[in-house]
């Protein structure tokens, strides 16, 4: 019975997380207003929120570019609460295909609730395919799978929000950034210091990069909430290269 009531109560959160993005995207038209979606929307029980763990400005920063990329295909690493995910939505084409990659019980963001999934299956707009790989992002074959869900076609825009250790990202730009076509776009959350976790060293591979590329960084303002930073990297002519890593010391 127990089992009964918990299922019909997640049922009729969905139903209302549903119901309040309706309401918010009637209100919300524009891309470009809709950015205020995952920041306003409040829900129930295991869809309470679907805020971004970002700064906000550095966030707007970063979707003001993608907006006018419009990308065709669309790679996330990370989903988490599924806000950064409705912002690529909002920010594709029309007929997009994006895929969002997240790793249940993962140490950073710890994956989300199965449940969730109609949810984010809601953010893509009609003619858009939305695919959500549950998965480690490092495995051959989840890269394998990211190829093939996108028919093998050059990506335009990558977003690296999962596995936050130096040889983490390192790895995702390695084998995901060559999927960017050349004037794609490749993003970076976490690129600001963070001295007391020492586990995140999104910095260190940042600072390494970001020189070899043309780069911009969204720092938000005193006041803005915690000014973590995320990089932006224009790919070039060349495109990121493939089998570039090198034995980490």
């Amino acid at each position: 019975m127990k089992t009964l009531c918990y299922t019909l109560r997640a049922g009729a959160h969905l139903a209302r997380a549903l119901d309040r993005l309706d309401v918010l995207e009637d209100r919300l038209f524009s891309p470009r207003a809709r950015f205020a979606v995952p920041f306003a929307f409040e829900g129930k029980g295991i869809f309470k929120s679907i805020k971004p763990r970002h700064n906000p400005i550095e966030i707007e920063n970063l979707y003001d570019a993608v907006c006018q990329l419009r990308p065709r295909r669309a790679l996330e690493i990370g989903t988490a609460k599924g806000g950064s995910l409705y912002l690529w939505c909002q920010a594709a084409a029309d007929n997009a295909t994006l895929v969002s990659v997240d790793l249940p019980g993962g140490d950073f963001g710890g994956g989300y609730d199965q449940r969730r999934v109609p949810l984010y299956q809601r953010f893509a707009k009609k003619a858009q395919t939305l695919h959500l790989l549950r998965a480690d992002s490092h495995q051959p074959e989840s890269l394998v799978q990211v190829k093939s869900l996108f028919g093998n076609q050059p990506i335009d825009f990558a977003f690296i929000d999962g596995d936050h250790t130096y040889e983490g990202v390192k790895q995702d730009f390695e084998e995901y950034g060559p999927l960017v076509r050349p004037g794609g776009l490749i993003a970076f959350h976490d690129t600001q210091p963070r001295p007391p976790e020492a586990n995140i060293q999104v910095d260190r591979f940042w600072n390494e990069i970001k020189d070899q590329h043309e780069s911009q960084e969204f720092v938000g303002p005193e006041g803005s909430g915690r000014k973590i930073g995320i990089g932006l990297i224009r790919v070039g002519e060349t495109g990121v290269q493939p089998m570039t890593r090198q034995k980490i010391a």
